[in-house]
């Protein structure tokens, strides 16, 4: 009889414990566990001088794959927004996430995006012919990859 009160109290602590460990919200990929959250507006200053570093953001979605969910925008604080993709497009994000708050787990990376991905990208994000047209040079951003992403809830 002890020894299945003990396994049961046992049960509920663990329970408990790693309940508490992550975000609330629908979660995609490995997910992500609490802990050293920054928001998008301190991306560029965590990374430094660094060309990539591991590191947990949360921010707003302002725009996603509408082909199939396999990238999203988060905005940052200038105007500008942070590219999004999913660690050996392992998972999808819902087509109707702009406007939602998210946390994702991965990695900041300055980079230059071709003409030719930035152009993929336009269209899959169902831009526009003439929007398409004038992307002519590429662009230096920090793009990120994220290995979870949770939606959170309100």
């Amino acid at each position: 009889m002890k020894r299945i009160i003990l396994s049961l109290a046992l049960c509920l602590f663990t329970a408990f414990a790693f309940a508490q460990d992550a975000y609330k919200g629908k979660s995609f990929g490995e997910g992500v566990k609490k802990g050293d959250v920054i928001t998008t507006a301190q991306v560029e200053s965590t990374l430094g001088d660094k060309t990539k570093k591991d590191m947990k953001v949360t921010g707003l979605v302002t725009l996603v794959c509408q082909k199939k969910g396999c990238f999203m925008n988060l905005e940052l604080p200038n105007g500008k927004t942070m590219f999004v993709n999913f660690k050996d497009y392992a998972f999808f994000m819902p087509k109707d996430l702009a406007g939602k708050k998210v946390v994702i787990d991965g990695f900041a990376e300055r980079k230059e995006t071709s003409v030719e991905d930035l152009k993929h990208f336009a269209e899959d994000a169902k831009k526009s012919a003439e929007e398409i047209a004038k992307i002519t040079q590429p662009k230096k951003e920090i793009v990120f990859e994220a290995k979870g992403v949770v939606i959170l809830e309100d």
